[in-house]
């Protein structure tokens, strides 16, 4: 499974959405599903999928799937 793959998967599973819903422009508060209690369900699954620990700053950028990816990328993590 490819990093794509995971990051669809874990925002899928976190926000309780299909994964057909995940495209780089969802955004924060965009959907009923992404509210502040979902946003720290959402941070806990990248950081158990990914085995990192993401910074508070991070946590508070993290605005959309695709700043997401961004601030993966910090950690090592490439997105194809």
């Amino acid at each position: 499974m490819s990093n794509t793959e995971k990051l669809t998967m874990a925002f899928a599973e976190a926000l309780a959405v299909p994964a057909e819903t995940i495209t780089d422009e969802l955004a924060y508060q965009s959907i009923p599903e992404w509210d502040s209690i979902t946003h720290m369900i959402l941070i806990s699954q990248l950081e158990d999928t990914f085995s990192i620990s993401i910074e508070t700053d991070d946590v508070i950028d993290m605005s959309s799937v695709a700043k997401a990816k961004e601030i993966l990328t910090r950690y090592n993590i490439s997105f194809n």
